[in-house]
């Protein structure tokens, strides 16, 4: 698989969405230099640590959900420099990843036993809507705590603020910690909202408008919208090889 096939790929698979979002903001590409890929490794995140364990197992593209992020000063440049160094190629899709019908709000809802999508993670006003899916039957939350604890490998937060068991799930994979996405999640008649970090408020308001809550790290709920992009990968270039490039469960919260 060469740079232009996987760049083709792209937006056969993503469509408009690589429309609607913009190169280098909500994905983009670094470091393509060879002519030809056959290892790709995967991962949520971007992090010199991820470059560096993709070096030991001679990874030649590295494709994550997030790119190394601005903010965290001076990481970006080290991750730039680390990829220089070890001639690997990177790729991160951002929110057409989170909004495809394979991406991490599906994948993670599939996971859980979720049969049926109501409504598709969208974009909607500058801000993420949730995403909605039904499972085959009720379940208690702490049933389905413990099948999302399993799912991700690590404990998960959560919030028992009603006492009606499960169907109907409320999800934004990673930062849905806007109170306009748990007030989506209570009119849309949902039994439990989850996401990937939590704050004070999301604390607050999920009791005051009585939706149980689930929180996991936002680094494992949205690997599993990589790992499947990942998959469409070796389906369509079934030459290349791909594996998971491991992360800490390094996020808390308790």
């Amino acid at each position: 698989m060469n740079a232009k096939q996987f760049k083709s790929y792209l937006n056969e698979l993503f469509g408009e969405l690589l429309v609607e979002f913009k190169e280098d903001d909500e994905y983009g590409f670094c470091n393509f230099t060879l002519d030809n890929y056959t290892r790709i490794g995967y991962a949520t995140n971007l992090t010199p640590e991820i470059v560096l364990q993709a070096a030991e197992k001679n990874v030649d593209l590295i494709v994550t959900h997030h790119d190394a992020w601005d903010f965290v000063y001076g990481m970006k440049e080290k991750c730039v420099e680390l990829l220089d160094v070890h001639h690997i190629a990177h790729c991160y899709i951002h929110l057409p990843l989170d909004y495809i019908e394979f991406g991490t709000c599906n994948s993670l809802l599939e996971l859980l036993g979720v049969n049926h999508i109501v409504q598709q993670s969208r974009h909607v006003e500058g801000d993420s809507a949730i995403g909605i899916g039904e499972l085959p039957e009720l379940v208690s939350l702490e049933e389905l705590v413990g099948t999302m604890s399993a799912v991700l490998g690590e404990k998960v937060y959560f919030q028992k603020n009603s006492n009606k068991e499960i169907r109907r799930i409320a999800m934004i994979t990673g930062a849905g910690i806007e109170m306009n996405q748990l007030r989506e999640a209570m009119n849309s008649d949902c039994d439990v909202y989850i996401t990937g970090e939590k704050t004070l408020y999301t604390i607050q308001y999920a009791k005051f408008i009585n939706m149980n809550l689930i929180v996991g790290s936002h680094t494992y709920t949205e690997i599993f919208g990589v790992r499947s992009l990942a998959q469409k990968l070796k389906g369509k270039f079934n030459s290349i090889e791909i594996l998971q490039l491991q992360e800490e469960h390094n996020e808390v919260t308790d």
